[in-house]
């Protein structure tokens, strides 16, 4: 474990010495073709450092972090969008918002009037966080009984795990950054298990700083173009394909990470079939004669076409390779190690 700490150490000593050049080099040039010729050289090395890790979680989050997140938006920032511009104050806040999932929460107006549909997601309540720390406590404790209960248990514990893992270090990041900073940062995921439809778990639910990211990198860009050449739904479904079709495609590249063999492509199936079944939804409800079951019946039908495609398509690549057995061990390594030193300070 030692040597993973290490590995994770030079990874992001790396990473962080590339941003310090974007900041001080590459924003000094000016917008466009040179300055994007300037960070093309980051964005290779950020497609390179997890290569250098082998723990399942420090390659999974670098590489969210670094070669999707930091890609993206130097990508954006090489023409002067994207929310490293205008160019921050600081290094600091530079660093931050370049690899790390957050986005500066901006009080409304009180006097403005806000849409319940795009209303931004409130803070996780501290009782809600607690019972979640709570719940991924107990499902470690599980794991070590693993061996005596069925496949399909284990499978949707590994399902819940996934999501509180990964909620719970992304608000733990933005709690650290939070207080760095001193403001207040947008919450990443807005109970998505409250979804009532699959644009509304898509794009104001699930992982909504990838979903932000890939807004402004692919979907306005091709809907734009598309404009040119078909009618506004089906500029809209062009996007909607395109966004879908490239998060399939950081996917694969994830479980690259982790895996370390070829992509077998199910994951972008999956995210091909969200697309279209995303963009027919939204092309539907656009239609006159279109009227809104209610929430309950929609959103068990969103979350089942979800679950159902999830364990299709999305899982099978992590099972096969036993990447969960990989984070389960990992997992009770940390727990055990947390419980000696609890035990020896005690």
């Amino acid at each position: 474990m030692e040597e993973n700490f290490r590995n994770l150490i030079e990874v992001w000593i790396s990473a962080l010495i590339s941003l310090s050049y974007c900041y001080y080099i590459s924003s000094k040039l000016s917008k466009g073709v040179l300055r994007l010729l300037s960070i093309l050289p980051i964005c290779i090395l950020f497609f390179v450092l997890p290569l250098f890790l082998s723990c399942v979680h420090f390659c999974a989050i670098s590489a969210l972090f670094l070669s999707w997140l930091a890609n993206f938006k130097l990508l954006l920032f090489a023409f002067d969008e994207g929310p490293l511009f205008p160019l921050p104050p600081k290094l600091s806040r530079f660093i931050c918002f370049a690899c790390l999932p957050i986005k500066i929460r901006h009080n409304p107006s009180p006097n403005a009037i806000t849409n319940l549909h795009l209303r931004k997601p409130e803070p996780m309540p501290k009782w809600v966080l607690a019972v979640k720390i709570l719940v991924l406590g107990v499902l470690l404790h599980v794991y070590e009984y693993r061996d005596g209960l069925p496949r399909f248990v284990v499978l949707a514990l590994y399902c819940l795990h996934i999501y509180l893992e990964v909620e719970l270090v992304l608000v733990f990041v933005g709690a650290v950054v939070s207080t760095l900073l001193g403001c207040n940062i947008e919450p990443v995921f807005n109970e998505p298990y409250l979804a009532t439809s699959l644009q509304d778990f898509w794009s104001r639910r699930w992982n909504l700083m990838v979903s932000a990211v890939l807004r402004s990198t692919v979907h306005i860009p091709v809907q734009r173009f598309f404009k040119r050449l078909l009618s506004p739904n089906g500029a809209m479904f062009a996007g909607v394909m395109a966004s879908f079709f490239v998060s399939g495609l950081m996917h694969e590249l994830l479980y690259f990470y982790m895996i370390r063999k070829p992509p077998t492509w199910e994951v972008t199936c999956f995210f091909v079939l969200h697309g279209a079944a995303t963009a027919t939804e939204i092309g539907v409800k656009r239609t006159q004669w279109w009227r809104p079951p209610h929430r309950a019946v929609s959103g068990l039908a969103a979350l089942t076409f979800v679950s159902v495609t999830g364990v299709w398509l999305f899982l099978p690549q992590v099972l096969r390779n036993n990447v969960h057995e990989k984070a389960i061990s990992e997992c009770l390594l940390v727990l055990d190690l947390v419980k000696r030193k609890l035990f020896t300070s005690s």
